[in-house]
């Protein structure tokens, strides 16, 4: 389905209109289940967030503007958005505190590699600001945001070997400045 269409089945939607509600479901819930199943893992939690998805979705779909972006992509974001909202409210599992308690924590970094972290993450910032903006925004909405080649070609409205060009020479570049 055209992003045009989708972007009408929004529209409608934002009418109350249930016929279209169902057609976008058929027409998009593949992705958003695809998107929830490899964030979560697990086919049950998935399907549950589908369903608070596509509530979401007749709740929001009045927000939606249609001069703003893909609607693939608006769907996408609020997919991905509920499903790393559900990985962060769960609580780590431990069967015993105690032993929990007495393993060590490997992953407090001392001041030395938080310096050198944070020295690290400014150095990649300023390789950032040597990119093109638009190239940098489209290595952070990939690597950082986890966007897909084919959602960052809809959104920019460019093809999609010209976001994997510009995504391939961003890299090199980047490279190339850290290695200074």
């Amino acid at each position: 389905m055209q992003s045009n269409e989708i972007a009408a089945l929004v529209n409608r939607v934002a009418m109350g209109d249930r016929k279209a509600f169902a057609s976008l479901y058929n027409a998009t819930s593949p992705k958003l289940f695809s998107i929830c199943l490899r964030i979560l893992k697990d086919r049950a939690d998935a399907e549950e967030a589908l369903q608070e998805i596509y509530v979401r979705v007749w709740q929001r779909s009045r927000t939606f503007a249609v001069d703003t972006g893909s609607p693939l992509a608006w769907l996408a974001a609020i997919a991905r958005n509920h499903a790393i909202d559900i990985l962060r409210a769960r609580k780590p599992v431990t069967e015993d505190l105690d032993d929990a308690y007495d393993l060590a924590d490997d992953g407090t970094l001392d001041p030395e590699q938080q310096v050198a972290n944070a020295d690290e993450g400014r150095r990649i910032d300023r390789c950032m600001e040597e990119l093109d903006s638009a190239h940098a925004r489209a290595v952070r909405r990939a690597y950082v945001e986890g966007l897909s080649y084919l959602e960052l070609a809809e959104d920019l409205k460019v093809p999609l070997n010209t976001v994997r060009t510009w995504l391939r020479r961003s890299l090199l570049k980047l490279r190339e400045c850290m290695e200074r």
